[in-house]
């Protein structure tokens, strides 16, 4: 017997106002009508249609987005395994609220089919500004499947819906890995985490991409590896005119945290080999 036949029979459904309340949690899984992460899908992702979900609160706040921590779970009663998972969910601020300080730059390089919406984007209307929006979440999403389909050590982007993205939880718990401005690694660590950072940013340059917005402030450090986040502005390096400014500005801002943390670096030889990659990549 289903959910809804038993709520039917029962003498309490006459009470209940909202009958498509899930039993437990706040609503029910926001998987069907979503895009989904690339295939094969790790095992912890629930597809189950009759999966429950819980805000657990904010995990990060941002001018473009907030990120919540989400638990998705499969309610006792189900004919599926119990299953249960944490996600963080990126919800995209709409355009009313958001500050698109930085859109002009980052979005050179990138195309929409309609004449139209590129004439609302340049001039910044109410729909352009939607269109920004949509360009951001989508692209990070994208970005995302790319990266993590190349091996790179990235969130898995679950899903995509309308303005809310949700993707694999960095943490122990429910507490999110630090960022690596936050750590102090010993000698060892600090240069082992040098090189997993060069393999980034040599792999995104062999695909001709920037992160375009690279900082100690989005690298994650879990189990002594780095994960890189917040994608929204990746950058093609040969169709943005800027292109090559961000990826330098990229090694740049990293390298000169390793610096500081007394690991001698040169930066100038790791935009050397990126740069020679990205010009030398084909979409």
């Amino acid at each position: 017997m289903t959910f809804h036949e038993t709520a039917t029979e029962s003498p309490l459904f006459a009470s209940n106002t909202c009958p498509d309340t899930p039993p437990e949690g706040e609503r029910w899984s926001s998987w069907d009508g979503a895009m989904h992460g690339p295939k094969p899908r790790p095992d912890w992702v629930i597809t189950a249609l009759a999966a429950v979900e819980t805000d657990l609160g904010v995990l990060k706040t941002g001018k473009e987005a907030d990120v919540h921590l989400l638990r998705r779970w499969l309610p006792d009663g189900t004919d599926e395994p119990a299953v249960d998972s944490l996600l963080a969910a990126k919800r995209y601020r709409g355009s009313e609220n958001r500050l698109f300080h930085r859109d002009s730059g980052y979005l050179e390089g990138r195309r929409v089919r309609k004449s139209r919406e590129m004439r609302a984007m340049a001039r910044r209307t109410e729909f352009g500004r939607a269109m920004i929006a949509g360009q951001w979440a989508a692209a990070e999403f994208d970005a995302l499947a790319r990266l993590w389909e190349l091996g790179l050590p990235v969130p898995y982007p679950v899903q995509l819906n309308e303005a809310e993205m949700l993707m694999e939880f960095i943490g122990t718990g429910r507490t999110a890995a630090p960022r690596l401005v936050q750590t102090k690694p010993s000698p060892e660590l600090l240069a082992e985490l040098f090189e997993q950072f060069r393999h980034v940013v040599l792999t995104l340059a062999q695909e001709g991409w920037a992160h375009g917005d690279l900082s100690p402030y989005n690298v994650l450090v879990h189990d002594d590896r780095l994960v890189v986040i917040d994608w929204p502005q990746i950058v093609d390096v040969v169709g943005n005119p800027h292109g090559f400014e961000f990826l330098e500005r990229d090694v740049r801002t990293m390298c000169d945290w390793f610096v500081r943390r007394g690991l001698d670096v040169d930066a100038d030889l790791v935009f050397g080999d990126a740069a020679s990659m990205a010009a030398g990549s084909t979409w």
